[in-house]
């Protein structure tokens, strides 16, 4: 029999159970027994749901109360050591200090999972780190787990991606030289998961998907040589990319199985299967972790058909990666167009699908002929609907010309009109755009949508804390405003409600980072503009002051890629469908009197493919995309994009290929180590380092800013610096927003008589 399951499943509830239970105790409103129930709530939930659909095992450290590699670090307790913390007695208070930072140490560093939207905790390492054990939670819920009597499965990083992944503060460090002090404490973890009972863990390898130097690559054998010597079986997982080159080395790799995802690249299934070695099972990813489309049932079940013909019982069947990445559960969306719901599967789904592959391979195909059916259904409706091709917008990708993604002038002749027109201080200060989303504003935006609030009734609410944000820019001394975006739900869903092609759910939400969760827009069809979607609130917002009001959109790729994407044309062709949609809402910005425009793309790195040949292709859209969304507007009017934790310095050329005259960063939680970069490229254009981090409750100090201000400066020449923080600051709540900008504006006016300006 072959056997069913998944990688992991989400952790945040059909309804962001989590997410409110975190922010709970977060404020103090629950304790860490309340807290913990929560967790064991969701987590049985998850695995009845697992067990219902028929998988053979439920699969046990997913869960993670706010990152699966902070959780890593945890288990392993390889805590980062500024922060003084007994690792085998560690509390959940301490451990999301770690997360989110304390009054005296910021917290650890944050950037994207892959290609994905996930933001995972760096885990900080050193010479002196030591692997000696932590926290017991993962086995307390392995016990749990079996003491229900499901069959166990564990899902944990492998050891070589976990430090691929981690970062030393010292340069030249060799990670890779930790691994003798690593593996002990990996083998003591699974004699011990052994002795609860379990008999497969999976270690996810994902870092195989890249382009591994020689010295990592050689370390697969000796690391797996000697964690074969634990009584688990291990399945070694590697998912988001095609890992063929390296089938030799998994053929004779000492573990007991190989996963493979097969929906990113169905190719790779070809250089394994012939001879695949009779004492491993190939684990065989064919439903869709990363996207909400309903899998074509027939096409996997002959894939499957035609590998199980070799390998038999060694045949394993799963999701091609974790479930973290979709929403939870489709039969909440009450409220979604039917054809539409017909198109689409959730986790649960994705559940019943794994479940019913195996049955359909175990028992026939006539065992599970309703749900190949409706499957079919599914798919050719979503292949022939009417409602996905639009032919003005064909008509006028037609019509584009070779300069319309060029600005009239280079930067340089544009910098000197802006600065003529601006008149702005040396180390102009200035936010990323959104301002804390209260309480009043969800309630105006919820009864806005229940229909209990008019819509004049609506926009007097949100021009209300439109003026309350621009009275407290104008009170802290801003010199470039925002509106502050109270009438936006998110950066990416707000400007998909207003274009053609796009989709919503009620509870299509999945985990960007703890708490934080976003609902990706569904993207089914063509993509127009049909009206403007922020020239009124921006308009009014300028109104008000006398000082530029930025007008504040999202860019074409991020859009793109947080979206759940169709999968029927190229993703090039429909960013350039996106980029004409922000392009025709640029400028009508412009002639309504706006002069400095930000265009956001904090996605613009994570649509990279995962392996180096593969950038250029995809770097060359990208870029056309956003300048085609960017070059409408006159030399004199500012074009800013912000970006978010990602590694430029390989993609720099690219960024300064997109020409916006100024692009913000997070830089402060890498202590400006990001900014390097830009310095040794010689970055042409004007930059603003984030200067404090928005995604932490703590208010930094003046000297603390002031210091990253300098050593910006060090990198960055002074009269081409911005001071500003380092994300939006949506998250936040009012207090500490005005405390933390009110020390930035102090830092800034110390660093221009510091720095001579």
């Amino acid at each position: 029999m072959s056997v069913a399951h998944v990688l992991g499943f989400p952790r945040i509830g059909r309804k962001r159970e989590l997410k409110f239970a975190l922010e709970s105790f977060w404020r103090g409103e629950i304790d860490e027994a309340e807290l913990s129930v929560v967790g064991q709530t969701l987590r049985r939930e998850a695995w009845g749901w697992q067990n219902h659909a028929g998988l053979d095992f439920v699969t046990v450290g997913d869960f993670a109360w706010y990152d699966h590699m902070l959780n890593a670090s945890a288990l392993l307790g390889c805590l980062p050591t500024r922060f003084v913390f007994d690792a085998q007695a560690l509390s959940l208070k301490q451990y999301f200090e770690l997360a989110r930072g304390n009054a005296v140490q910021p917290a650890q560093e944050m950037t994207k999972w892959f290609d994905t939207n996930y933001h995972y905790l760096v885990p900080e390492l050193s010479a002196e780190t030591r692997f000696d054990g932590g926290v017991d939670w993962l086995f307390d819920e392995v016990a749990d787990a079996r003491g229900i009597g499901y069959r166990v499965k564990v899902a944990l990083p492998g050891p070589l991606t976990f430090l691929w992944l981690s970062k030393s503060k010292n340069a030249g460090f060799d990670k890779l030289g930790l691994m003798a002090r690593l593996l002990p404490a990996y083998g003591r973890i699974l004699q011990k998961l052994a002795d609860q009972g379990v008999e497969w863990i999976q270690l996810d390898e994902p870092i195989l998907g890249l382009e591994l130097p020689p010295q990592w690559l050689a370390a697969f054998a000796p690391v797996y040589r000697e964690l074969a010597q634990s009584r688990p079986k291990i399945l070694l997982a590697t998912y988001f990319e095609s890992v063929s080159d390296h089938a030799a080395m998994l053929r004779d790799l000492a573990v007991a199985g190989v996963h493979l995802d097969l929906t990113h690249a169905s190719e790779q299934l070809a250089a394994f299967l012939p001879d695949w070695p009779q004492d491993k099972i190939l684990s065989l990813g064919v439903v869709d972790g990363r996207n909400i489309w309903v899998a074509d049932l027939e096409a996997q079940l002959s894939v499957l058909e035609k590998a199980h013909s070799v390998l038999g019982e060694r045949l394993w069947i799963g999701s091609s990666c974790s479930l973290l990445h979709v929403p939870v559960d489709l039969a909440q969306e009450h409220e979604l167009d039917i054809e539409l719901q017909r198109w689409m599967a959730f986790s649960r789904q994705k559940l019943a699908e794994v479940g019913v592959l195996k049955r359909g391979l175990e028992l026939g195909r006539e065992a599970i002929g309703a749900a190949l059916l409706a499957s079919q259904r599914g798919v050719e409706s979503r292949r022939n609907s009417s409602r996905i091709h639009n032919p003005a917008v064909a008509l006028r990708l037609t019509t584009l010309r070779d300069g319309d993604a060029e600005r009239d002038h280079d930067f340089p002749q544009r910098q000197a009109q802006q600065r003529a027109r601006f008149q702005l201080p040396l180390l102009p200060t200035t936010t990323i755009g959104s301002f804390p989303q209260t309480q009043e504003i969800r309630a105006a935006r919820a009864g806005f949508r229940r229909g209990t609030l008019d819509e004049a009734g609506y926009r007097v609410a949100m021009q209300a804390e439109i003026r309350l944000a621009v009275e407290k820019q104008e009170q802290l001394g801003l010199d470039v405003l925002v509106h502050g975006e109270a009438e936006r739900n998110d950066m990416v869903e707000y400007f998909g409600e207003q274009l053609a092609g796009f989709a919503f759910t009620q509870y299509g939400w999945v985990q960007s980072y703890g708490s934080r969760c976003v609902k990706p827009p569904v993207l089914f069809g063509d993509v127009s503009r049909p009206q403007a979607m922020t020239v009124a609130w921006t308009r009014y917002a300028q109104s008000l002051t006398s000082k530029p009001m930025k007008g504040m959109l999202t860019g074409p790729v991020t859009i793109l890629q947080w979206s759940f994407v169709r999968d029927d044309q190229p993703r090039a062709l429909t960013c350039k469908q996106i980029a004409l949609a922000i392009r025709d809402e640029v400028v009508d910005l412009e002639a309504a009197g706006i002069g400095i425009i930000q265009i956001d793309e904090p996605a613009f790195r994570e649509g990279l493919p995962l392996k180096r040949r593969d950038w250029n292709k995809y770097l060359d859209w990208a870029v056309e995309a956003f300048k085609l969304s960017a070059s409408g507007v006159r030399d004199e009017t500012q074009i800013h994009t912000h970006m978010c934790y990602s590694e430029f310095n390989d993609i720099l050329p690219q960024i300064a290929a997109l020409d916006a005259d100024v692009i913000t960063i997070e830089t402060s939680r890498s202590n400006m180590e990001l900014l390097d970069g830009f310095g040794r490229f010689a970055y042409p254009n004007e930059i603003g380092p984030g200067v404090y981090d928005i995604h932490s409750p703590r208010v930094p100090s003046v000297a603390e800013m002031l210091r990253l201000i300098t050593k910006a400066a060090e990198v960055i020449p002074v009269e081409r610096l911005w001071i500003n923080p380092d994300c939006g600051l949506k998250t936040r709540n009012w207090p500490e927003t005005e405390a933390t900008l009110s020390n930035m504006l102090v830092a800034a006016r110390e660093a221009r008589k510091t720095l001579g300006c």
